[in-house]
This record gives C-alpha cells, sequence and structure tokens, in this order.
C-alpha cells in the first residue's frame, strides 16, 4: 500500500524588530530610546521579555499568528547600531524586506509617526550605522518624532524628556507598536495608510 510522506513542517514566518537606544541607566528615559520603549511594548503585549543576549544585542521572541517576531535592543552604543543589526540578521537568518526598524527622528514634530521602506538616515547616526552594516537602504524604518530644539541636537536626544511628553509617551509608543504589528501582519502598504497620517 502507498503510504503519503508526511508534510515538513512550514517555514517559519520570522521578522527582525530592532528597536534602537543606547545601553545603560543613564540613556534607558532620554529621547534616543524610544525605539528600545517601542520594542520592550511589543513584548509586553505577548508576556514576553528581551532579556536573551545573542548577536550584540538584548533579544526576545514573541509570536503574532503564524508569524515569529525577533525583537532586539542592540547594546552597542547608537551610532554603532549597525554592527548589532548586522549580527542579527545573520544568526537569525532574516531577509532585509523583513527587517523593520524603529527610532526617534528630530525632524517630526513630536510624537508623529513615518512609516517607508528605503529613504536616507534623516541625520540619525544609528541609521547611517545600519544602512552601512547592510549596504542598502531597502528596508523598513518607523521614524517617531521627537521634534528639533534650537541649539544642540545631540545634547536634546540624550536628555530625559519632559513632563508633558512623559504623559504622552504611552500613547505614542502604543501607536508605534501597533504600526509594527500591522506592518508584519498586513504588510507595509496597509501600514503606511492607517499609520502615516498627520
Amino acid at each position: 500500500m502507498f503510504r503519503r510522506k508526511p508534510r515538513a513542517p512550514a517555514a517559519t514566518d520570522r521578522w527582525l524588530v530592532i528597536g534602537l537606544g543606547n545601553p545603560g541607566r543613564e540613556y534607558e528615559r532620554s529621547r534616543h530610546n524610544l525605539g528600545f520603549l517601542v520594542a520592550d511594548e511589543l513584548a509586553r503585549r505577548r508576556g514576553g521579555r528581551i532579556t536573551d543576549r545573542a548577536a550584540k544585542s538584548l533579544t526576545g521572541k514573541i509570536r503574532l499568528g503564524d508569524r515569529e517576531l525577533v525583537l532586539a535592543k542592540p547594546q552597542t552604543m547608537m551610532n554603532l547600531s549597525g554592527l548589532a543589526a548586522k549580527a542579527l540578521r545573520a544568526k537569525y537568518d532574516i531577509p532585509l524586506d523583513r527587517v523593520l526598524v524603529v527610532h526617534d527622528d528630530l525632524d517630526l514634530p513630536f510624537g508623529r509617526l513615518r512609516i517607508r521602506r528605503g529613504g536616507s538616515s534623516a541625520g540619525n547616526h544609528g541609521m547611517d550605522s545600519v544602512i552601512e552594516s547592510f549596504g542598502s537602504k531597502d528596508f523598513i524604518r518607523f521614524r517617531v518624532g521627537i521634534g528639533r530644539p534650537p541649539g544642540n541636537g545631540v545634547d536634546y536626544v540624550l536628555s530625559p524628556f519632559t513632563e508633558s511628553e512623559r504623559a504622552q509617551l504611552p500613547e505614542i509608543v502604543a501607536r508605534v507598536a501597533d504600526a509594527v504589528q500591522v506592518a508584519a501582519e498586513h504588510g507595509l502598504e496597509r501600514a503606511m495608510t492607517d499609520f502615516n497620517r498627520v
């Protein structure tokens, strides 16, 4: 009697979400660490934790339906984020079109979200590093506005949020996390349509 071979398990639909920031307690409440906050929110929603050490990062995994999201917080300094991003892609074998990078952006008003594939670094040195390490701009990024102050932008991005900003932060972080989930589950175009609004 002919026996049908058992079907091989489907390949994992795996995505990589990299939240940019600076490691260390002195930076954890700074504007530059918005990417870390979004990664933590995604983990919290699914009962996950970003505590494993791999590929120059803290990592954790969550599931969205049949998709696996690797959440990563690079433990290099922001300006060297590309070292971790490249190591993460290699370790988890994730194609560039499934890499989602979340970072703060001085050129957008506070709380504004812009999602796109490709484009420039918008002056974010962490993004410069990621683009250089990948050798490509062809990945999805989530730009989260922190506003541009008069004077020194470096001091600004490394300083804590104001009291007013902190009050708005949970809603902003939740919205960005929603956008990441929509992009992974339903595609970039849907995420851009739903979240790239004024």
